[in-house]
Protein backbone atom coordinates (compact mmCIF):
# COMPACT_ATOMS: atom_id res chain seq x y z
CA UNK A 1 0.00 0.00 0.00
CA UNK A 2 1.62 3.15 -0.99
CA UNK A 3 0.74 6.70 -0.12
CA UNK A 4 0.90 9.39 -2.36
CA UNK A 5 1.60 13.39 -1.60
CA UNK A 6 2.03 16.07 -4.05
CA UNK A 7 3.51 19.68 -3.90
CA UNK A 8 5.00 22.67 -5.74
CA UNK A 9 1.71 23.65 -7.13
CA UNK A 10 1.25 27.46 -7.82
CA UNK A 11 -0.09 30.29 -9.52
CA UNK A 12 2.61 31.33 -12.31
CA UNK A 13 2.72 33.11 -15.55
CA UNK A 14 2.69 31.94 -18.98
CA UNK A 15 6.29 30.87 -19.62
CA UNK A 16 7.15 30.03 -16.38
CA UNK A 17 8.17 26.68 -15.27
CA UNK A 18 7.11 24.51 -12.24
CA UNK A 19 8.59 21.50 -10.66
CA UNK A 20 6.06 19.10 -8.54
CA UNK A 21 6.83 16.39 -6.19
CA UNK A 22 4.95 13.18 -5.72
CA UNK A 23 6.55 11.89 -2.66
CA UNK A 24 5.50 8.37 -1.58
CA UNK A 25 5.76 5.85 1.27
CA UNK A 26 5.04 2.51 1.35
CA UNK A 27 3.18 0.35 3.66
CA UNK A 28 4.26 -1.85 5.56
CA UNK A 29 7.74 -3.12 3.94
CA UNK A 30 8.91 -2.42 0.57
CA UNK A 31 9.65 -0.13 -2.06
CA UNK A 32 7.89 2.23 -4.51
CA UNK A 33 10.46 1.56 -7.10
CA UNK A 34 8.42 -1.33 -7.55
CA UNK A 35 5.49 0.96 -8.92
CA UNK A 36 4.99 2.57 -11.85
CA UNK A 37 4.07 6.16 -11.91
CA UNK A 38 1.49 8.76 -13.78
CA UNK A 39 0.57 12.20 -13.52
CA UNK A 40 -2.70 13.94 -14.33
CA UNK A 41 -4.73 17.00 -14.53
CA UNK A 42 -7.75 17.74 -14.22
CA UNK A 43 -9.50 21.07 -15.81
CA UNK A 44 -12.91 22.86 -13.90
CA UNK A 45 -15.74 20.38 -16.06
CA UNK A 46 -13.76 17.92 -17.65
CA UNK A 47 -12.02 14.72 -16.77
CA UNK A 48 -8.87 13.54 -15.51
CA UNK A 49 -6.00 13.78 -17.92
CA UNK A 50 -3.29 11.97 -18.63
CA UNK A 51 -0.03 14.03 -18.83
CA UNK A 52 3.37 11.86 -18.37
CA UNK A 53 3.70 8.30 -16.63
CA UNK A 54 7.49 6.47 -16.11
CA UNK A 55 8.45 2.62 -15.65
CA UNK A 56 9.41 1.46 -12.59
CA UNK A 57 13.20 1.08 -13.30
CA UNK A 58 12.81 5.26 -14.77
CA UNK A 59 13.82 3.43 -17.89
CA UNK A 60 11.09 4.39 -19.93
CA UNK A 61 8.75 7.57 -19.77
CA UNK A 62 5.38 8.32 -21.67
CA UNK A 63 4.15 11.86 -22.30
CA UNK A 64 0.55 13.21 -23.56
CA UNK A 65 0.84 15.17 -26.85
CA UNK A 66 -0.32 18.55 -25.40
CA UNK A 67 2.90 18.54 -23.02
CA UNK A 68 5.97 16.43 -25.27
CA UNK A 69 9.22 18.93 -25.05
CA UNK A 70 7.70 21.19 -22.35
CA UNK A 71 7.72 18.42 -19.47
CA UNK A 72 9.90 15.78 -18.24
CA UNK A 73 8.74 12.63 -15.55
CA UNK A 74 11.59 11.24 -13.63
CA UNK A 75 12.06 9.63 -10.33
CA UNK A 76 14.55 9.31 -7.54
CA UNK A 77 13.75 5.94 -5.72
CA UNK A 78 16.45 6.71 -3.04
CA UNK A 79 14.01 9.15 -2.26
CA UNK A 80 10.93 7.17 -3.00
CA UNK A 81 9.70 10.66 -4.92
CA UNK A 82 8.24 11.03 -8.82
CA UNK A 83 8.99 14.56 -9.80
CA UNK A 84 7.25 16.58 -12.80
CA UNK A 85 8.95 19.43 -14.22
CA UNK A 86 6.78 21.59 -16.33
CA UNK A 87 8.27 24.62 -18.64
CA UNK A 88 6.93 27.14 -21.02
CA UNK A 89 3.56 26.42 -19.36
CA UNK A 90 0.51 27.77 -20.87
CA UNK A 91 -2.72 28.77 -19.67
CA UNK A 92 -4.29 25.82 -20.70
CA UNK A 93 -2.14 24.19 -18.66
CA UNK A 94 -3.94 25.14 -15.68
CA UNK A 95 -5.41 21.82 -13.64
CA UNK A 96 -5.37 20.38 -10.50
CA UNK A 97 -2.40 17.91 -10.77
CA UNK A 98 -2.48 14.44 -9.61
CA UNK A 99 0.51 11.73 -9.02
CA UNK A 100 -1.02 8.15 -9.23
CA UNK A 101 0.98 4.80 -8.64
CA UNK A 102 0.57 0.71 -10.00
CA UNK A 103 2.32 -1.81 -8.36
CA UNK A 104 4.09 -3.04 -11.42
CA UNK A 105 7.56 -4.17 -10.95
CA UNK A 106 7.91 -4.42 -14.86
CA UNK A 107 6.10 -3.29 -17.81
CA UNK A 108 5.23 0.44 -19.18
CA UNK A 109 3.25 2.98 -17.29
CA UNK A 110 -0.49 2.79 -18.56
CA UNK A 111 -2.72 5.95 -19.95
CA UNK A 112 -5.47 5.17 -18.37
CA UNK A 113 -6.59 6.32 -14.43
CA UNK A 114 -8.25 3.07 -14.13
CA UNK A 115 -5.19 0.91 -14.16
CA UNK A 116 -3.50 3.16 -11.23
CA UNK A 117 -5.01 2.28 -7.95
CA UNK A 118 -3.24 4.51 -5.89
CA UNK A 119 -3.14 8.23 -6.09
CA UNK A 120 -2.63 11.75 -3.86
CA UNK A 121 -4.76 14.17 -3.13
CA UNK A 122 -3.46 17.19 -6.10
CA UNK A 123 -1.99 19.73 -6.61
CA UNK A 124 -3.72 23.53 -7.91
CA UNK A 125 -1.30 24.43 -10.48
CA UNK A 126 -3.06 28.10 -12.01
CA UNK A 127 -0.91 29.57 -15.40
CA UNK A 128 -2.08 33.32 -16.16
CA UNK A 129 -1.31 34.61 -19.60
Amino acid sequence: QVDLVESGGGLVQAGDSLRLSCAASERPFGTISSYVVGWFRQAPGKGREFVAGIRASGAYTNYADSVKGRFTISRDNAKNTVYLQMNSLKPEDTAIYFCAAEYRPYGNPPLGPDSYDRWGQGTQVIVSS
